[in-house]
C-alpha cells in the first residue's frame, strides 16, 4: 500500500517511535526529557471564560465559571540546556491543562509560530530525517524542500527573540470543531494573544543574554504580578481547509472571545511536575472534536511515545 507521495506507507504501530527517534536523532539523546521542547517551565493559573464562549462551544470550561489551569512555557528542540537567545530555540511552546469538576481535563497546545511545516505524518518522519542527515549531507534537505514549499517557509520565516514568554503570541497547530447547547458547529483554531505589549530582542541584544533568561525573567515577572492571555479562536469560512496544519487562513475571518488565561505563579516542584505532565492535543471533551485533521492522533500518539520513555 503507498501513500499520497506514491511511497510505501509506514507501519502504523511504529510510525510514533519512529517520529520519536527521528527527533531524538536531530537533537541528540536526553533521557528524562521530551523529545522536543525539552526546556520548560511549569506555572499555575485560572481562566475565566468570556460571555460570548459558550454561544460557540457547550465545553465545560466555557461556561461561565472560572476553571483552574497548568501552564507550561517551553524552548523548541528537545535539547535541555538550550540557550534561551539560541534561534533554534523558536518557535516557543504554550501547553495548557484545564482542571473541570470530577476530576476531567482538556488540554491545549499551541507554539509561537502560525502554521505547522507538513500535512500528514509520514511528511513529518520525511522532514525530520532531512533535517538530521542535514548536517552531513545538506542535499537531503534540498531535495526535501524543494518538494515542500510549507517546510521551506517553516524554516526561513523571521522567528524572534521574544523578550518574554508573557510577549509573544501561541498558535494552536490544529483546528478544531465546536458545537454550542443548540448544535451549531463551527471549525475553528485557537489563537493565545498576551495582554501585554508584544516585545522582542534584537539579535545583538539577545546573543548576549544569559542562556536561561527567559526562564529567569518569567520567574521574576510571576514573583511581582500575574500574567494575562486573550484565549481566541480564528472561525474558519465555508471553504477553507481544517484538516490541513499547514494551510493559513485569511487575516480577514472572524475571531471570538473565549475568555482571559491569567498565569499567577510558577508550579511547587516545577521540573518534577513537568516531567510528569503528558499534554494531548487529542485530550477534548463534549463541546470540542477533532476537525478531520490526521495530525491531531499522530501528535497524540507521539505525545504518549514521549511519555513513556520519559517514565523508563
Amino acid at each position: 500500500m503507498a501513500n499520497a507521495s506514491g511511497k510505501p506507507a509506514l507501519d502504523r504501530q511504529t510510525l510514533h517511535e519512529q517520529l520519536v527517534d527521528s527527533m531524538t536523532s536531530l537533537f541528540g539523546e536526553h533521557p528524562g526529557y521530551r523529545p522536543n521542547h525539552a526546556k520548560g517551565i511549569v506555572c499555575e493559573g485560572i481562566f475565566r471564560p468570556a460571555p460570548s464562549a459558550a454561544s460557540l462551544t457547550r465545553a465545560a470550561h466555557m461556561q461561565g465559571s472560572a476553571v483552574p489551569v497548568i501552564v507550561r512555557f517551553s524552548d523548541s528542540t528537545g535539547i535541555p540546556t538550550i540557550p534561551d537567545g539560541d534561534p533554534s530555540a523558536s518557535p516557543r511552546g504554550m501547553a495548557i491543562r484545564f482542571h473541570l469538576r470530577e476530576g476531567t481535563t482538556t488540554d491545549l497546545v499551541a507554539h509561537s509560530y502560525d502554521g505547522f511545516p507538513v500535512r500528514t505524518a509520514e511528511e513529518f518522519l520525511d522532514f525530520l530525517r532531512a533535517r538530521a542527515g542535514g548536517s552531513s549531507d545538506p542535499g537531503l534537505l534540498d531535495s526535501f524542500l524543494a518538494g515542500h514549499p510549507h517546510a521551506q517557509a517553516f524554516l526561513a520565516a523571521p522567528k524572534p527573540i521574544p523578550r518574554s514568554f508573557a510577549t509573544t503570541p501561541y498558535y494552536a497547530v490544529n483546528a478544531f470543531r465546536f458545537t454550542n447547547r443548540s448544535g451549531t458547529s463551527r471549525f475553528g483554531r485557537y489563537r493565545i494573544l498576551p495582554v501585554a505589549r508584544e516585545a522582542y530582542l534584537e539579535p545583538s541584544e539577545a546573543a548576549q543574554m544569559p542562556d536561561g533568561f527567559l526562564f529567569d525573567e518569567i520567574r521574576s515577572r510571576l514573583a511581582r504580578n500575574p500574567i494575562a492571555f486573550r484565549l481566541t479562536v480564528q472561525l474558519a469560512a465555508d471553504g477553507d481547509p481544517v484538516d490541513d496544519a499547514t494551510a493559513r487562513w485569511p487575516e480577514d475571518r472572524p475571531r471570538m472571545e473565549l475568555g482571559t488565561l491569567t498565569v499567577t505563579k510558577r508550579a511547587i516542584d516545577s521540573d518534577a511536575v513537568e516531567r510528569a505532565l503528558a499534554f494531548d492535543p487529542a485530550r477534548l471533551i463534549d463541546g470540542v472534536e477533532p476537525s478531520g485533521d490526521p495530525l491531531i492522533a499522530v501528535r497524540s500518539a507521539v505525545y504518549a511515545v514521549s511519555a513513556q520513555r520519559r517514565s523508563g
